[in-house]
């Protein structure tokens, strides 16, 4: 009831909570009081998961707060259960190889170029490394440690203070609560927003009988709350909890693989794999989203291949077909596990329970016992002892690499839905997008790009109808916000939001604003932005006169008869062109919405049959149009050139291999930054197999004038 009064106290003053999280999902009552928006029944998703009598562990809810009003509902915990009884949680930041190096470089007086050496020393990797781990891998490293005895202390003592904590901070989404004063149970410190910190980190609090409760804030949920706002703000009543999880159009967006601005379905390793999957239902994108992570990522290409018919569906026994049906014989959900144990051996669900925590654990003394348990309970059921332990052994093959089923289907939802409205309301999914990353210029710039491609008219930033973040106007058009231009002051954004309108001219704008603005680099910024267009036509001639006009303000002191005497007289300058104008536009907001040569090349590559890049799948070919980011050329042990590029079609930007034999035969044409229409075919990638390469076979450059 504790969770149900957040969650209700939410919903009453309009915060968005997500569909659920973690096996929680799996409950019928947190369903039914409206904590999770899954229903349980529908999904076959498992109570037993969650609580059971077997289980000793105080179960958690954990809620998703959109990011930018988390600090709404902790402050709402504080007030309503006070001082005594609510805790932040502490936690701490340890000594990571870098940082460990750098800081214990100071103590040994290095220099920063010393310091640095050490620090680029440590190779690259994708997963944390540790100092043991650099001298291993590195040959650098170990010519650095080596070089002195003082060195060699160094590294010592650098690994001696590896991994202790450094500083202590917040836990980023945890909160205890207690009916007694948590004082009495854990030391206190005071914290952010006035709320105590307990001095034991999540660990010790729970073990020492506190309730948890996670608030995690999450910038896809504020995502989702702005777009459907945006969608009401204009005039359409949609219903979160209505829409249609058998949409064919966004069912569609899915089979494309156009998914990289979608929760949990951004990277193109996945985007790939959906492409092979071809999902047909809401079923198959939550198999997906719970298939391609560590370890189960090994079952995808089989399960596509029984999905797609090309493989044979073998079941372990026919008792199991019911269960294991869905998903083509291959157990992808811990539930499953727990249910075939439950149908073959007749446990109950709750030893169901912690025999999927026995294997999970990988303690072979634990696993090699309840394999036993399991054997004896089958045979009692009428099964063979040998039947019986290759099942076991086949709910070992796959149960290491299950994922919770009720995690799966509340996140694929909350995905399901951000898809849904990229589909049906673009502007309002991508307004949400930008403001949500509008201090992300690479982001924005993606983003702008799609809009293009969609042919969604944005305009540029309007010192008079512009408001700090993007947002949709009465003609359909979105016009980008101020908060966009870059080197301007928040509180100088501020400031212009409750000027008196209308603004009537530069001069105008620079009368009307305090005098601590009238700063050359923020004032040219905005005209360089277009924020003046509708008030001048000719950029250049303001940007001639600007600082000239700044100085006379200063000087006349708000006199206004004294300024008209210093006033200077606008220049007869030309009128800027497209390209001045569009490169003004990128070096102040990251983007230009002029009409991209690439989409008009597009436009001009339809008869050829063009598609993005998007649309390639595995084997395919195909002609495309993009534009040269970077080429690096290689010799190969042939002594023959070969060459990898990278080329953008406003959606993305995409590796490309140039075989020898081809790239002798374009080199001639190929520059960066020029535009080309592109003979592709692609091929699997030999090191990863879900995933594959483009492989350029001709260009031709295309100038459109």
């Amino acid at each position: 009831m504790i969770v149900w009064d957040v969650i209700n106290y939410c919903h009453s003053i309009g915060i968005l909570t997500g569909p659920g999280r973690g096996s929680a999902a799996g409950s019928l009552v947190a369903y039914c009081l409206n904590i999770t928006r899954v229903d349980p029944l529908r999904y076959d998703l498992l109570f037993e998961r969650f609580l059971n009598p077997a289980r000793h562990q105080m179960p958690d809810i954990d809620l998703d707060i959109p990011d930018n009003r988390r600090n709404e509902v902790v402050l709402y915990m504080f007030h309503k259960y006070g001082m005594d009884h609510v805790a932040q949680i502490l936690s701490f930041s340890t000594f990571a190889a870098k940082q460990v190096l750098h800081d214990v470089g100071n103590a040994f007086s290095f220099n920063k170029i010393t310091i640095n050496s050490w620090q680029k020393a440590i190779p690259k990797s994708k997963s944390k490394i540790t100092l043991s781990d650099a001298y291993k891998l590195s040959k650098d490293f170990r010519m650095l440690v080596n070089a002195t005895e003082s060195n060699k202390l160094f590294f010592e003592v650098a690994k001696k203070i590896e991994g202790l904590p450094r500083h202590y901070s917040i836990h980023a989404a945890g909160l205890v609560i207690s009916d007694m004063s948590i004082a009495k149970t854990v030391g206190l410190q005071n914290g952010s927003l006035g709320i105590p910190v307990t001095q034991q980190t999540k660990k010790y609090v729970e073990a020492l009988g506190l309730l948890k409760i996670d608030f995690l804030g999450l910038c896809n949920l504020t995502i989702l709350d702005n777009a459907f706002n945006e969608v009401k703000m204009s005039g359409i009543k949609l219903d979160m909890d209505k829409i249609p999880l058998d949409d064919p159009a966004t069912i569609k967006l899915f089979q494309k693989g156009k998914t990289d601005d979608i929760f949990q379905f951004e990277s193109q390793g996945i985007r790939n794999a959906l492409k092979k999957m071809q999902p047909n239902s809401f079923d198959d994108i939550v198999a997906m989203n719970a298939l391609y992570r560590p370890g189960p990522i090994k079952n995808i290409d089989s399960y596509i291949r029984r999905k797609n018919k090309e493989e044979k569906v073998v079941y372990p026994d026919p008792i199991l077909i019911n269960l294991l049906k869905p998903t083509y014989g291959i157990i992808i959900y811990q539930e499953q596990v727990m249910k075939t144990a439950q149908i073959y051996a007749g446990f109950s669900l709750g030893e169901a329970d912690l025999l999927r925590r026995a294997i999970s654990s990988k303690d072979s003394m634990e696993m090699k016992k309840i394999g036993v348990d399991f054997v004896n309970r089958a045979v009692q059921q009428g099964h063979s002892a040998s039947a019986a332990s290759s099942i076991f052994e086949y709910i070992l093959k796959f149960s290491n690499y299950g994922f919770n089923k009720s995690h799966s289907v509340a996140y694929s939802k909350m995905s399901y839905l951000l898809a849904y409205l990229k589909v049906h309301y673009p502007k309002q999914f991508y307004v949400a997008l930008l403001n949500s990353n509008i201090y992300d210029k690479q982001k924005v710039t993606k983003y702008i790009m799609d809009l293009k491609m969609d042919n969604i008219k944005i305009t540029l930033p309007d010192i008079n109808y512009s408001k700090r973040n993007f947002y949709i106007s009465d003609k359909g058009e979105i016009v980008t916000g101020l908060d966009s231009i870059i080197g301007l002051r928040m509180d100088f954004v501020e400031q212009i939001m409750n000027l008196q309108r209308p603004i009537k001219s530069l001069t105008d704008f620079l009368w009307k604003i305090d005098t601590k603005y009238l700063s050359p680099d923020m004032i040219g910024n905005l005209i360089k932005s277009g924020a003046f267009d509708k008030l001048h036509k000719n950029r250049s001639a303001l940007l001639a006169s600007y600082e000239d006009l700044l100085i006379c303000i200063k000087m006349s002191g708000g006199n206004n008869v004294l300024f008209q005497a210093l006033e200077p007289k606008e220049l007869d300058i030309k009128m800027p062109s497209n390209a001045q104008k569009e490169e003004w536009e990128t070096s102040v907001l990251g983007f230009s919405p002029q009409i991209d040569p690439i989409l008009a090349a597009q436009i001009y590559a339809k008869k050829y049959g063009f598609k993005p890049f998007s649309d390639f799948t595995f084997y395919d070919e195909g002609v495309s149009v993009g534009k040269m980011m970077d080429i690096k050329v290689i010799t190969t042990k042939n002594n023959k050139k070969m060459a990898f590029a990278k080329f953008n079609d406003l959606h993305e930007t995409v590796d490309f291999v140039i075989f020898p034999a081809v790239y002798e035969s374009i080199k001639s044409i190929l520059s960066v930054g020029k535009v080309y229409l592109l003979k592709i075919e692609t091929q699997t990638d030999k090191f990863n197999a879900n995933k594959f390469k483009f492989i350029l076979l001709s260009v031709k450059q295309i100038d459109l004038k």
